[in-house]
């Protein structure tokens, strides 16, 4: 499952600042959808994300019914990117199979 998506930059104050993409509704119903199958615990879903030229793996969040693409430095860094800028994300869900117990 893949997506493309324009959002804000948001920065969550906390003991450390954290930077995220709010994902848009629609992008997060598709989610929904799948989030059985991609989570690996606490709601979070695995996905290979990439804006400009930079590919990287993350989990988004969970947060009051939609979801968060967390912006580590070294993805901020070299797009030149913080709170408040507008950016083009491409990312696709991580599907996994369940190991047998």
């Amino acid at each position: 499952m893949e997506f493309a998506f324009t959002g804000r930059v948001i920065e969550w104050r906390g003991p450390a600042p954290y930077y995220f993409v709010p994902v848009p509704d629609e992008e997060c119903a598709d989610i929904r959808e799948v989030a059985a199958m991609a989570t690996y615990g606490w709601g979070v879903i695995p996905v290979e994300a990439r804006i400009g030229e930079t590919v990287f793996l993350t989990s988004v969040f969970p947060k009051d019914g939609s979801y968060l693409l967390p912006l580590k430095a070294a993805v901020r860094g070299p797009a030149g990117l913080s709170a408040g800028d507008d950016v083009t994300v491409s990312m696709a869900v991580r599907l996994h199979e369940r190991q047998p117990r």
